[in-house]
């Protein structure tokens, strides 16, 4: 497993937006009218800021080729029925050619492989390395790779398809039945209009949906544009036949090798728990033997498995969603009940001992905006949250394109509702952050004051843990024990040290919508550990701001203005 010398910071962004300078923003509107990001927008100008701001991994997500409702079929790509696609633009979870690159991300379409090998190029000379997403469980119903090596078999293409499961298959089906499109689907919305948009899909026998549907009649809640793929896990009974080792193993395993070679440093896994854990032991060590530095990122829910996916699946780093996610957006919403222990629950309990493996965000293209009206509204208030999230522990921190500069993803986009996320499924223009693109000059030069401002603290936070030893290695000491029902404490407020040998960086935060008058109390047994005693000196590394004490043994006073926070060194 990866080591954690050094602190992964991760800039997600989607391609088919990051670049799109077009403002029309028309409901389910075409790749015409509301236009797209390509590749080539991502140039050295926008990866240099992006390097200023503190970032040390990109992850490019929706790069690989997925269904679409875009008829690219004079650039020889088959079209795909839009009764098995999720928006104008389709969704980049529902893969339709593993070994290809989404022909909408491509000035030149005939080279778009090209296109992504010189992003790769260009990421890597400015000082940053590249994740790619990749997505086990399923593909679109429409998979069919024309741009495979030679010698490469098609997912399903020697498949007995009478059986419903065989650890030969790739897929499973439902022998005897066709697939039926979810009733009350309408492609594309009403404008919209296709010869293939007729409420039929052409499948029979039925595979199983990606979301575990092993019926033929999907919902519309259901990852009903998908197939799941087949490890070797009877469903039906539970039973596991990996030995020998499944097709499908070897056909994912060439997959990323074939990514990999092109110069891929890391694979975001998409819900990895719905694969058994025994694969990813078999494929990331295989991967791992090639290429050494490769690093594994899973998607994960259940806390339950987290054991499974890190030490028997070999993941590097997974999700802290249903921990630290759900902890600090309750805190940052000020929901009824919110509490700081939740955080102590999450490294002392629901992460024990895992806590480096676990990557940290308060949004991605799943969750809602911070700054939309479905969570906190207000950027700000997401203050303590982030200084928490970034610098809780050695494992990587993730910002999603837009939530440093306050974008709030409001307004129908098309298959996506007014729901408060930023849409993977159609083509749009994301305003908040186009206002930092500037038309392509990526210089903030439409940012309000206040969104500069917002901006700054996001960098200045970044730069801070990418620069601070303390933050990116040092151990971890909770202070919310040693000061409960003191000095102004109480389960609004959070303290912790991070420290190594030669540094210690004190967070303090305070999630409450007003000013705090604190004492912070540094524990006997922790003042012997890090030799401290007598008059100290602490300065925030966030504002520069200093304080003192005349003897650090009785504490110190800070006041915290409402929903912010300090990281203060210790001299």
């Amino acid at each position: 497993m990866q080591s954690t010398t050094n602190k992964l910071i991760i800039y997600q962004l989607l391609p088919r937006l990051f670049g799109n300078t077009n403002t029309t923003n028309k409901t389910y509107g075409s790749v015409e009218e509301n236009g797209v990001g390509k590749l080539n927008d991502i140039n050295d100008k926008a990866l240099q800021e992006l390097k200023k701001m503190g970032f040390t991994h990109i992850w490019y997500t929706g790069v690989i080729e997925h269904s679409t409702m875009t008829d690219h079929s004079a650039q020889g790509i088959k079209a795909d029925d839009p009764d098995v696609v999720k928006g104008r633009a389709g969704s980049p979870y529902a893969i339709k050619d593993y070994y290809d690159i989404d022909p909408d991300l491509a000035v030149d379409v005939k080279n778009r492989i090209g296109e992504f090998e010189d992003l790769i190029r260009r990421t890597h000379a400015n000082g940053l390395k590249v994740i790619m997403d990749f997505v086990p469980n399923h593909v679109a119903r429409t998979y069919a790779s024309d741009a495979k090596p030679d010698g490469v078999r098609d997912f399903g293409e020697d498949d007995d398809k009478t059986k419903a499961f065989d650890p030969k298959n790739d897929f499973y089906y439902i022998p005897g039945q066709p697939f039926v499109v979810p009733g009350g689907y309408n492609p594309g919305g009403d404008e919209f209009t296709s010869s293939l948009k007729d409420g039929k899909f052409d499948e029979n026998p039925a595979k199983a949906t990606g979301n575990d549907v092993f019926a033929p009649n999907p919902a519309i809640g259901d990852w009903f544009e998908t197939v799941k793929l087949n490890y070797g896990v009877d469903y039906s009974t539970g039973e596991k036949h990996f030995d020998p080792v499944p097709p499908l193993w070897d056909k994912l395993y060439a997959i990323l090798h074939y990514w990999s070679q092109k110069g891929v440093d890391a694979f975001r896994c998409d819900m990895v728990e719905h694969v058994p854990f025994e694969f990813w032991g078999w494929l990331v060590p295989k991967l791992k033997a090639e290429v050494p530095d490769i690093i594994f990122i899973g998607e994960a829910y259940d806390t339950r498995k987290y054991n499974d996916y890190i030490f028997n699946g070999k993941f590097d780093y997974l999700y802290d969603k249903t921990g630290l996610y759900d902890s600090i957006r309750k805190l940052t919403i000020n929901a009824p009940g919110a509490t700081t222990w939740d955080i102590n629950r999450v490294w002392n309990q629901d992460c024990l001992g895992i806590d480096k493996h676990m990557l940290r965000f308060m949004e991605n293209h799943d969750e809602q905006r911070i700054a939309s009206w479905f969570f906190a509204l207000n950027p700000w208030y997401a203050v303590p949250g982030m200084i928490v999230t970034a610098t809780l522990s050695t494992g990587p921190v993730m910002i999603y394109f837009g939530q440093e500069v306050g974008e709030p993803a409001h307004n129908t986009e098309g298959f996506s509702p007014d729901d408060g996320r930023t849409t993977i499924f159609d083509y749009w223009g994301v305003p908040e952050h186009q206002k930092w693109l500037n038309n392509g000059l990526f210089d903030g030069g439409q940012l309000s004051d206040e969104q500069k401002m917002l901006r700054d603290f996001y960098s200045t936070l970044l730069n801070v843990v990418n620069n601070n030893e303390a933050l990116k290695t040092g151990a971890f000491y909770e202070l919310l024990l040693a000061n409960q029902r003191r000095g102004g404490f109480d389960e609004r407020i959070y303290c912790y040290m991070r420290y190594t040998d030669e540094q210690r960086v004190l967070a303090v935060v305070n999630f409450d919508r007003k000013e705090r008058k604190l004492n912070v109390i540094l524990p006997p047994d922790l003042l012997t550990q890090l030799n401290l005693s007598g008059e100290k000196e602490l300065t925030d590394l966030l504002s520069n701001t200093k304080y003192s004490t005349a003897d650090i043994k009785t504490g110190f006073d800070i006041i915290l203005p409402p929903t912010s926070g300090v990281l203060l060194s210790i001299s």
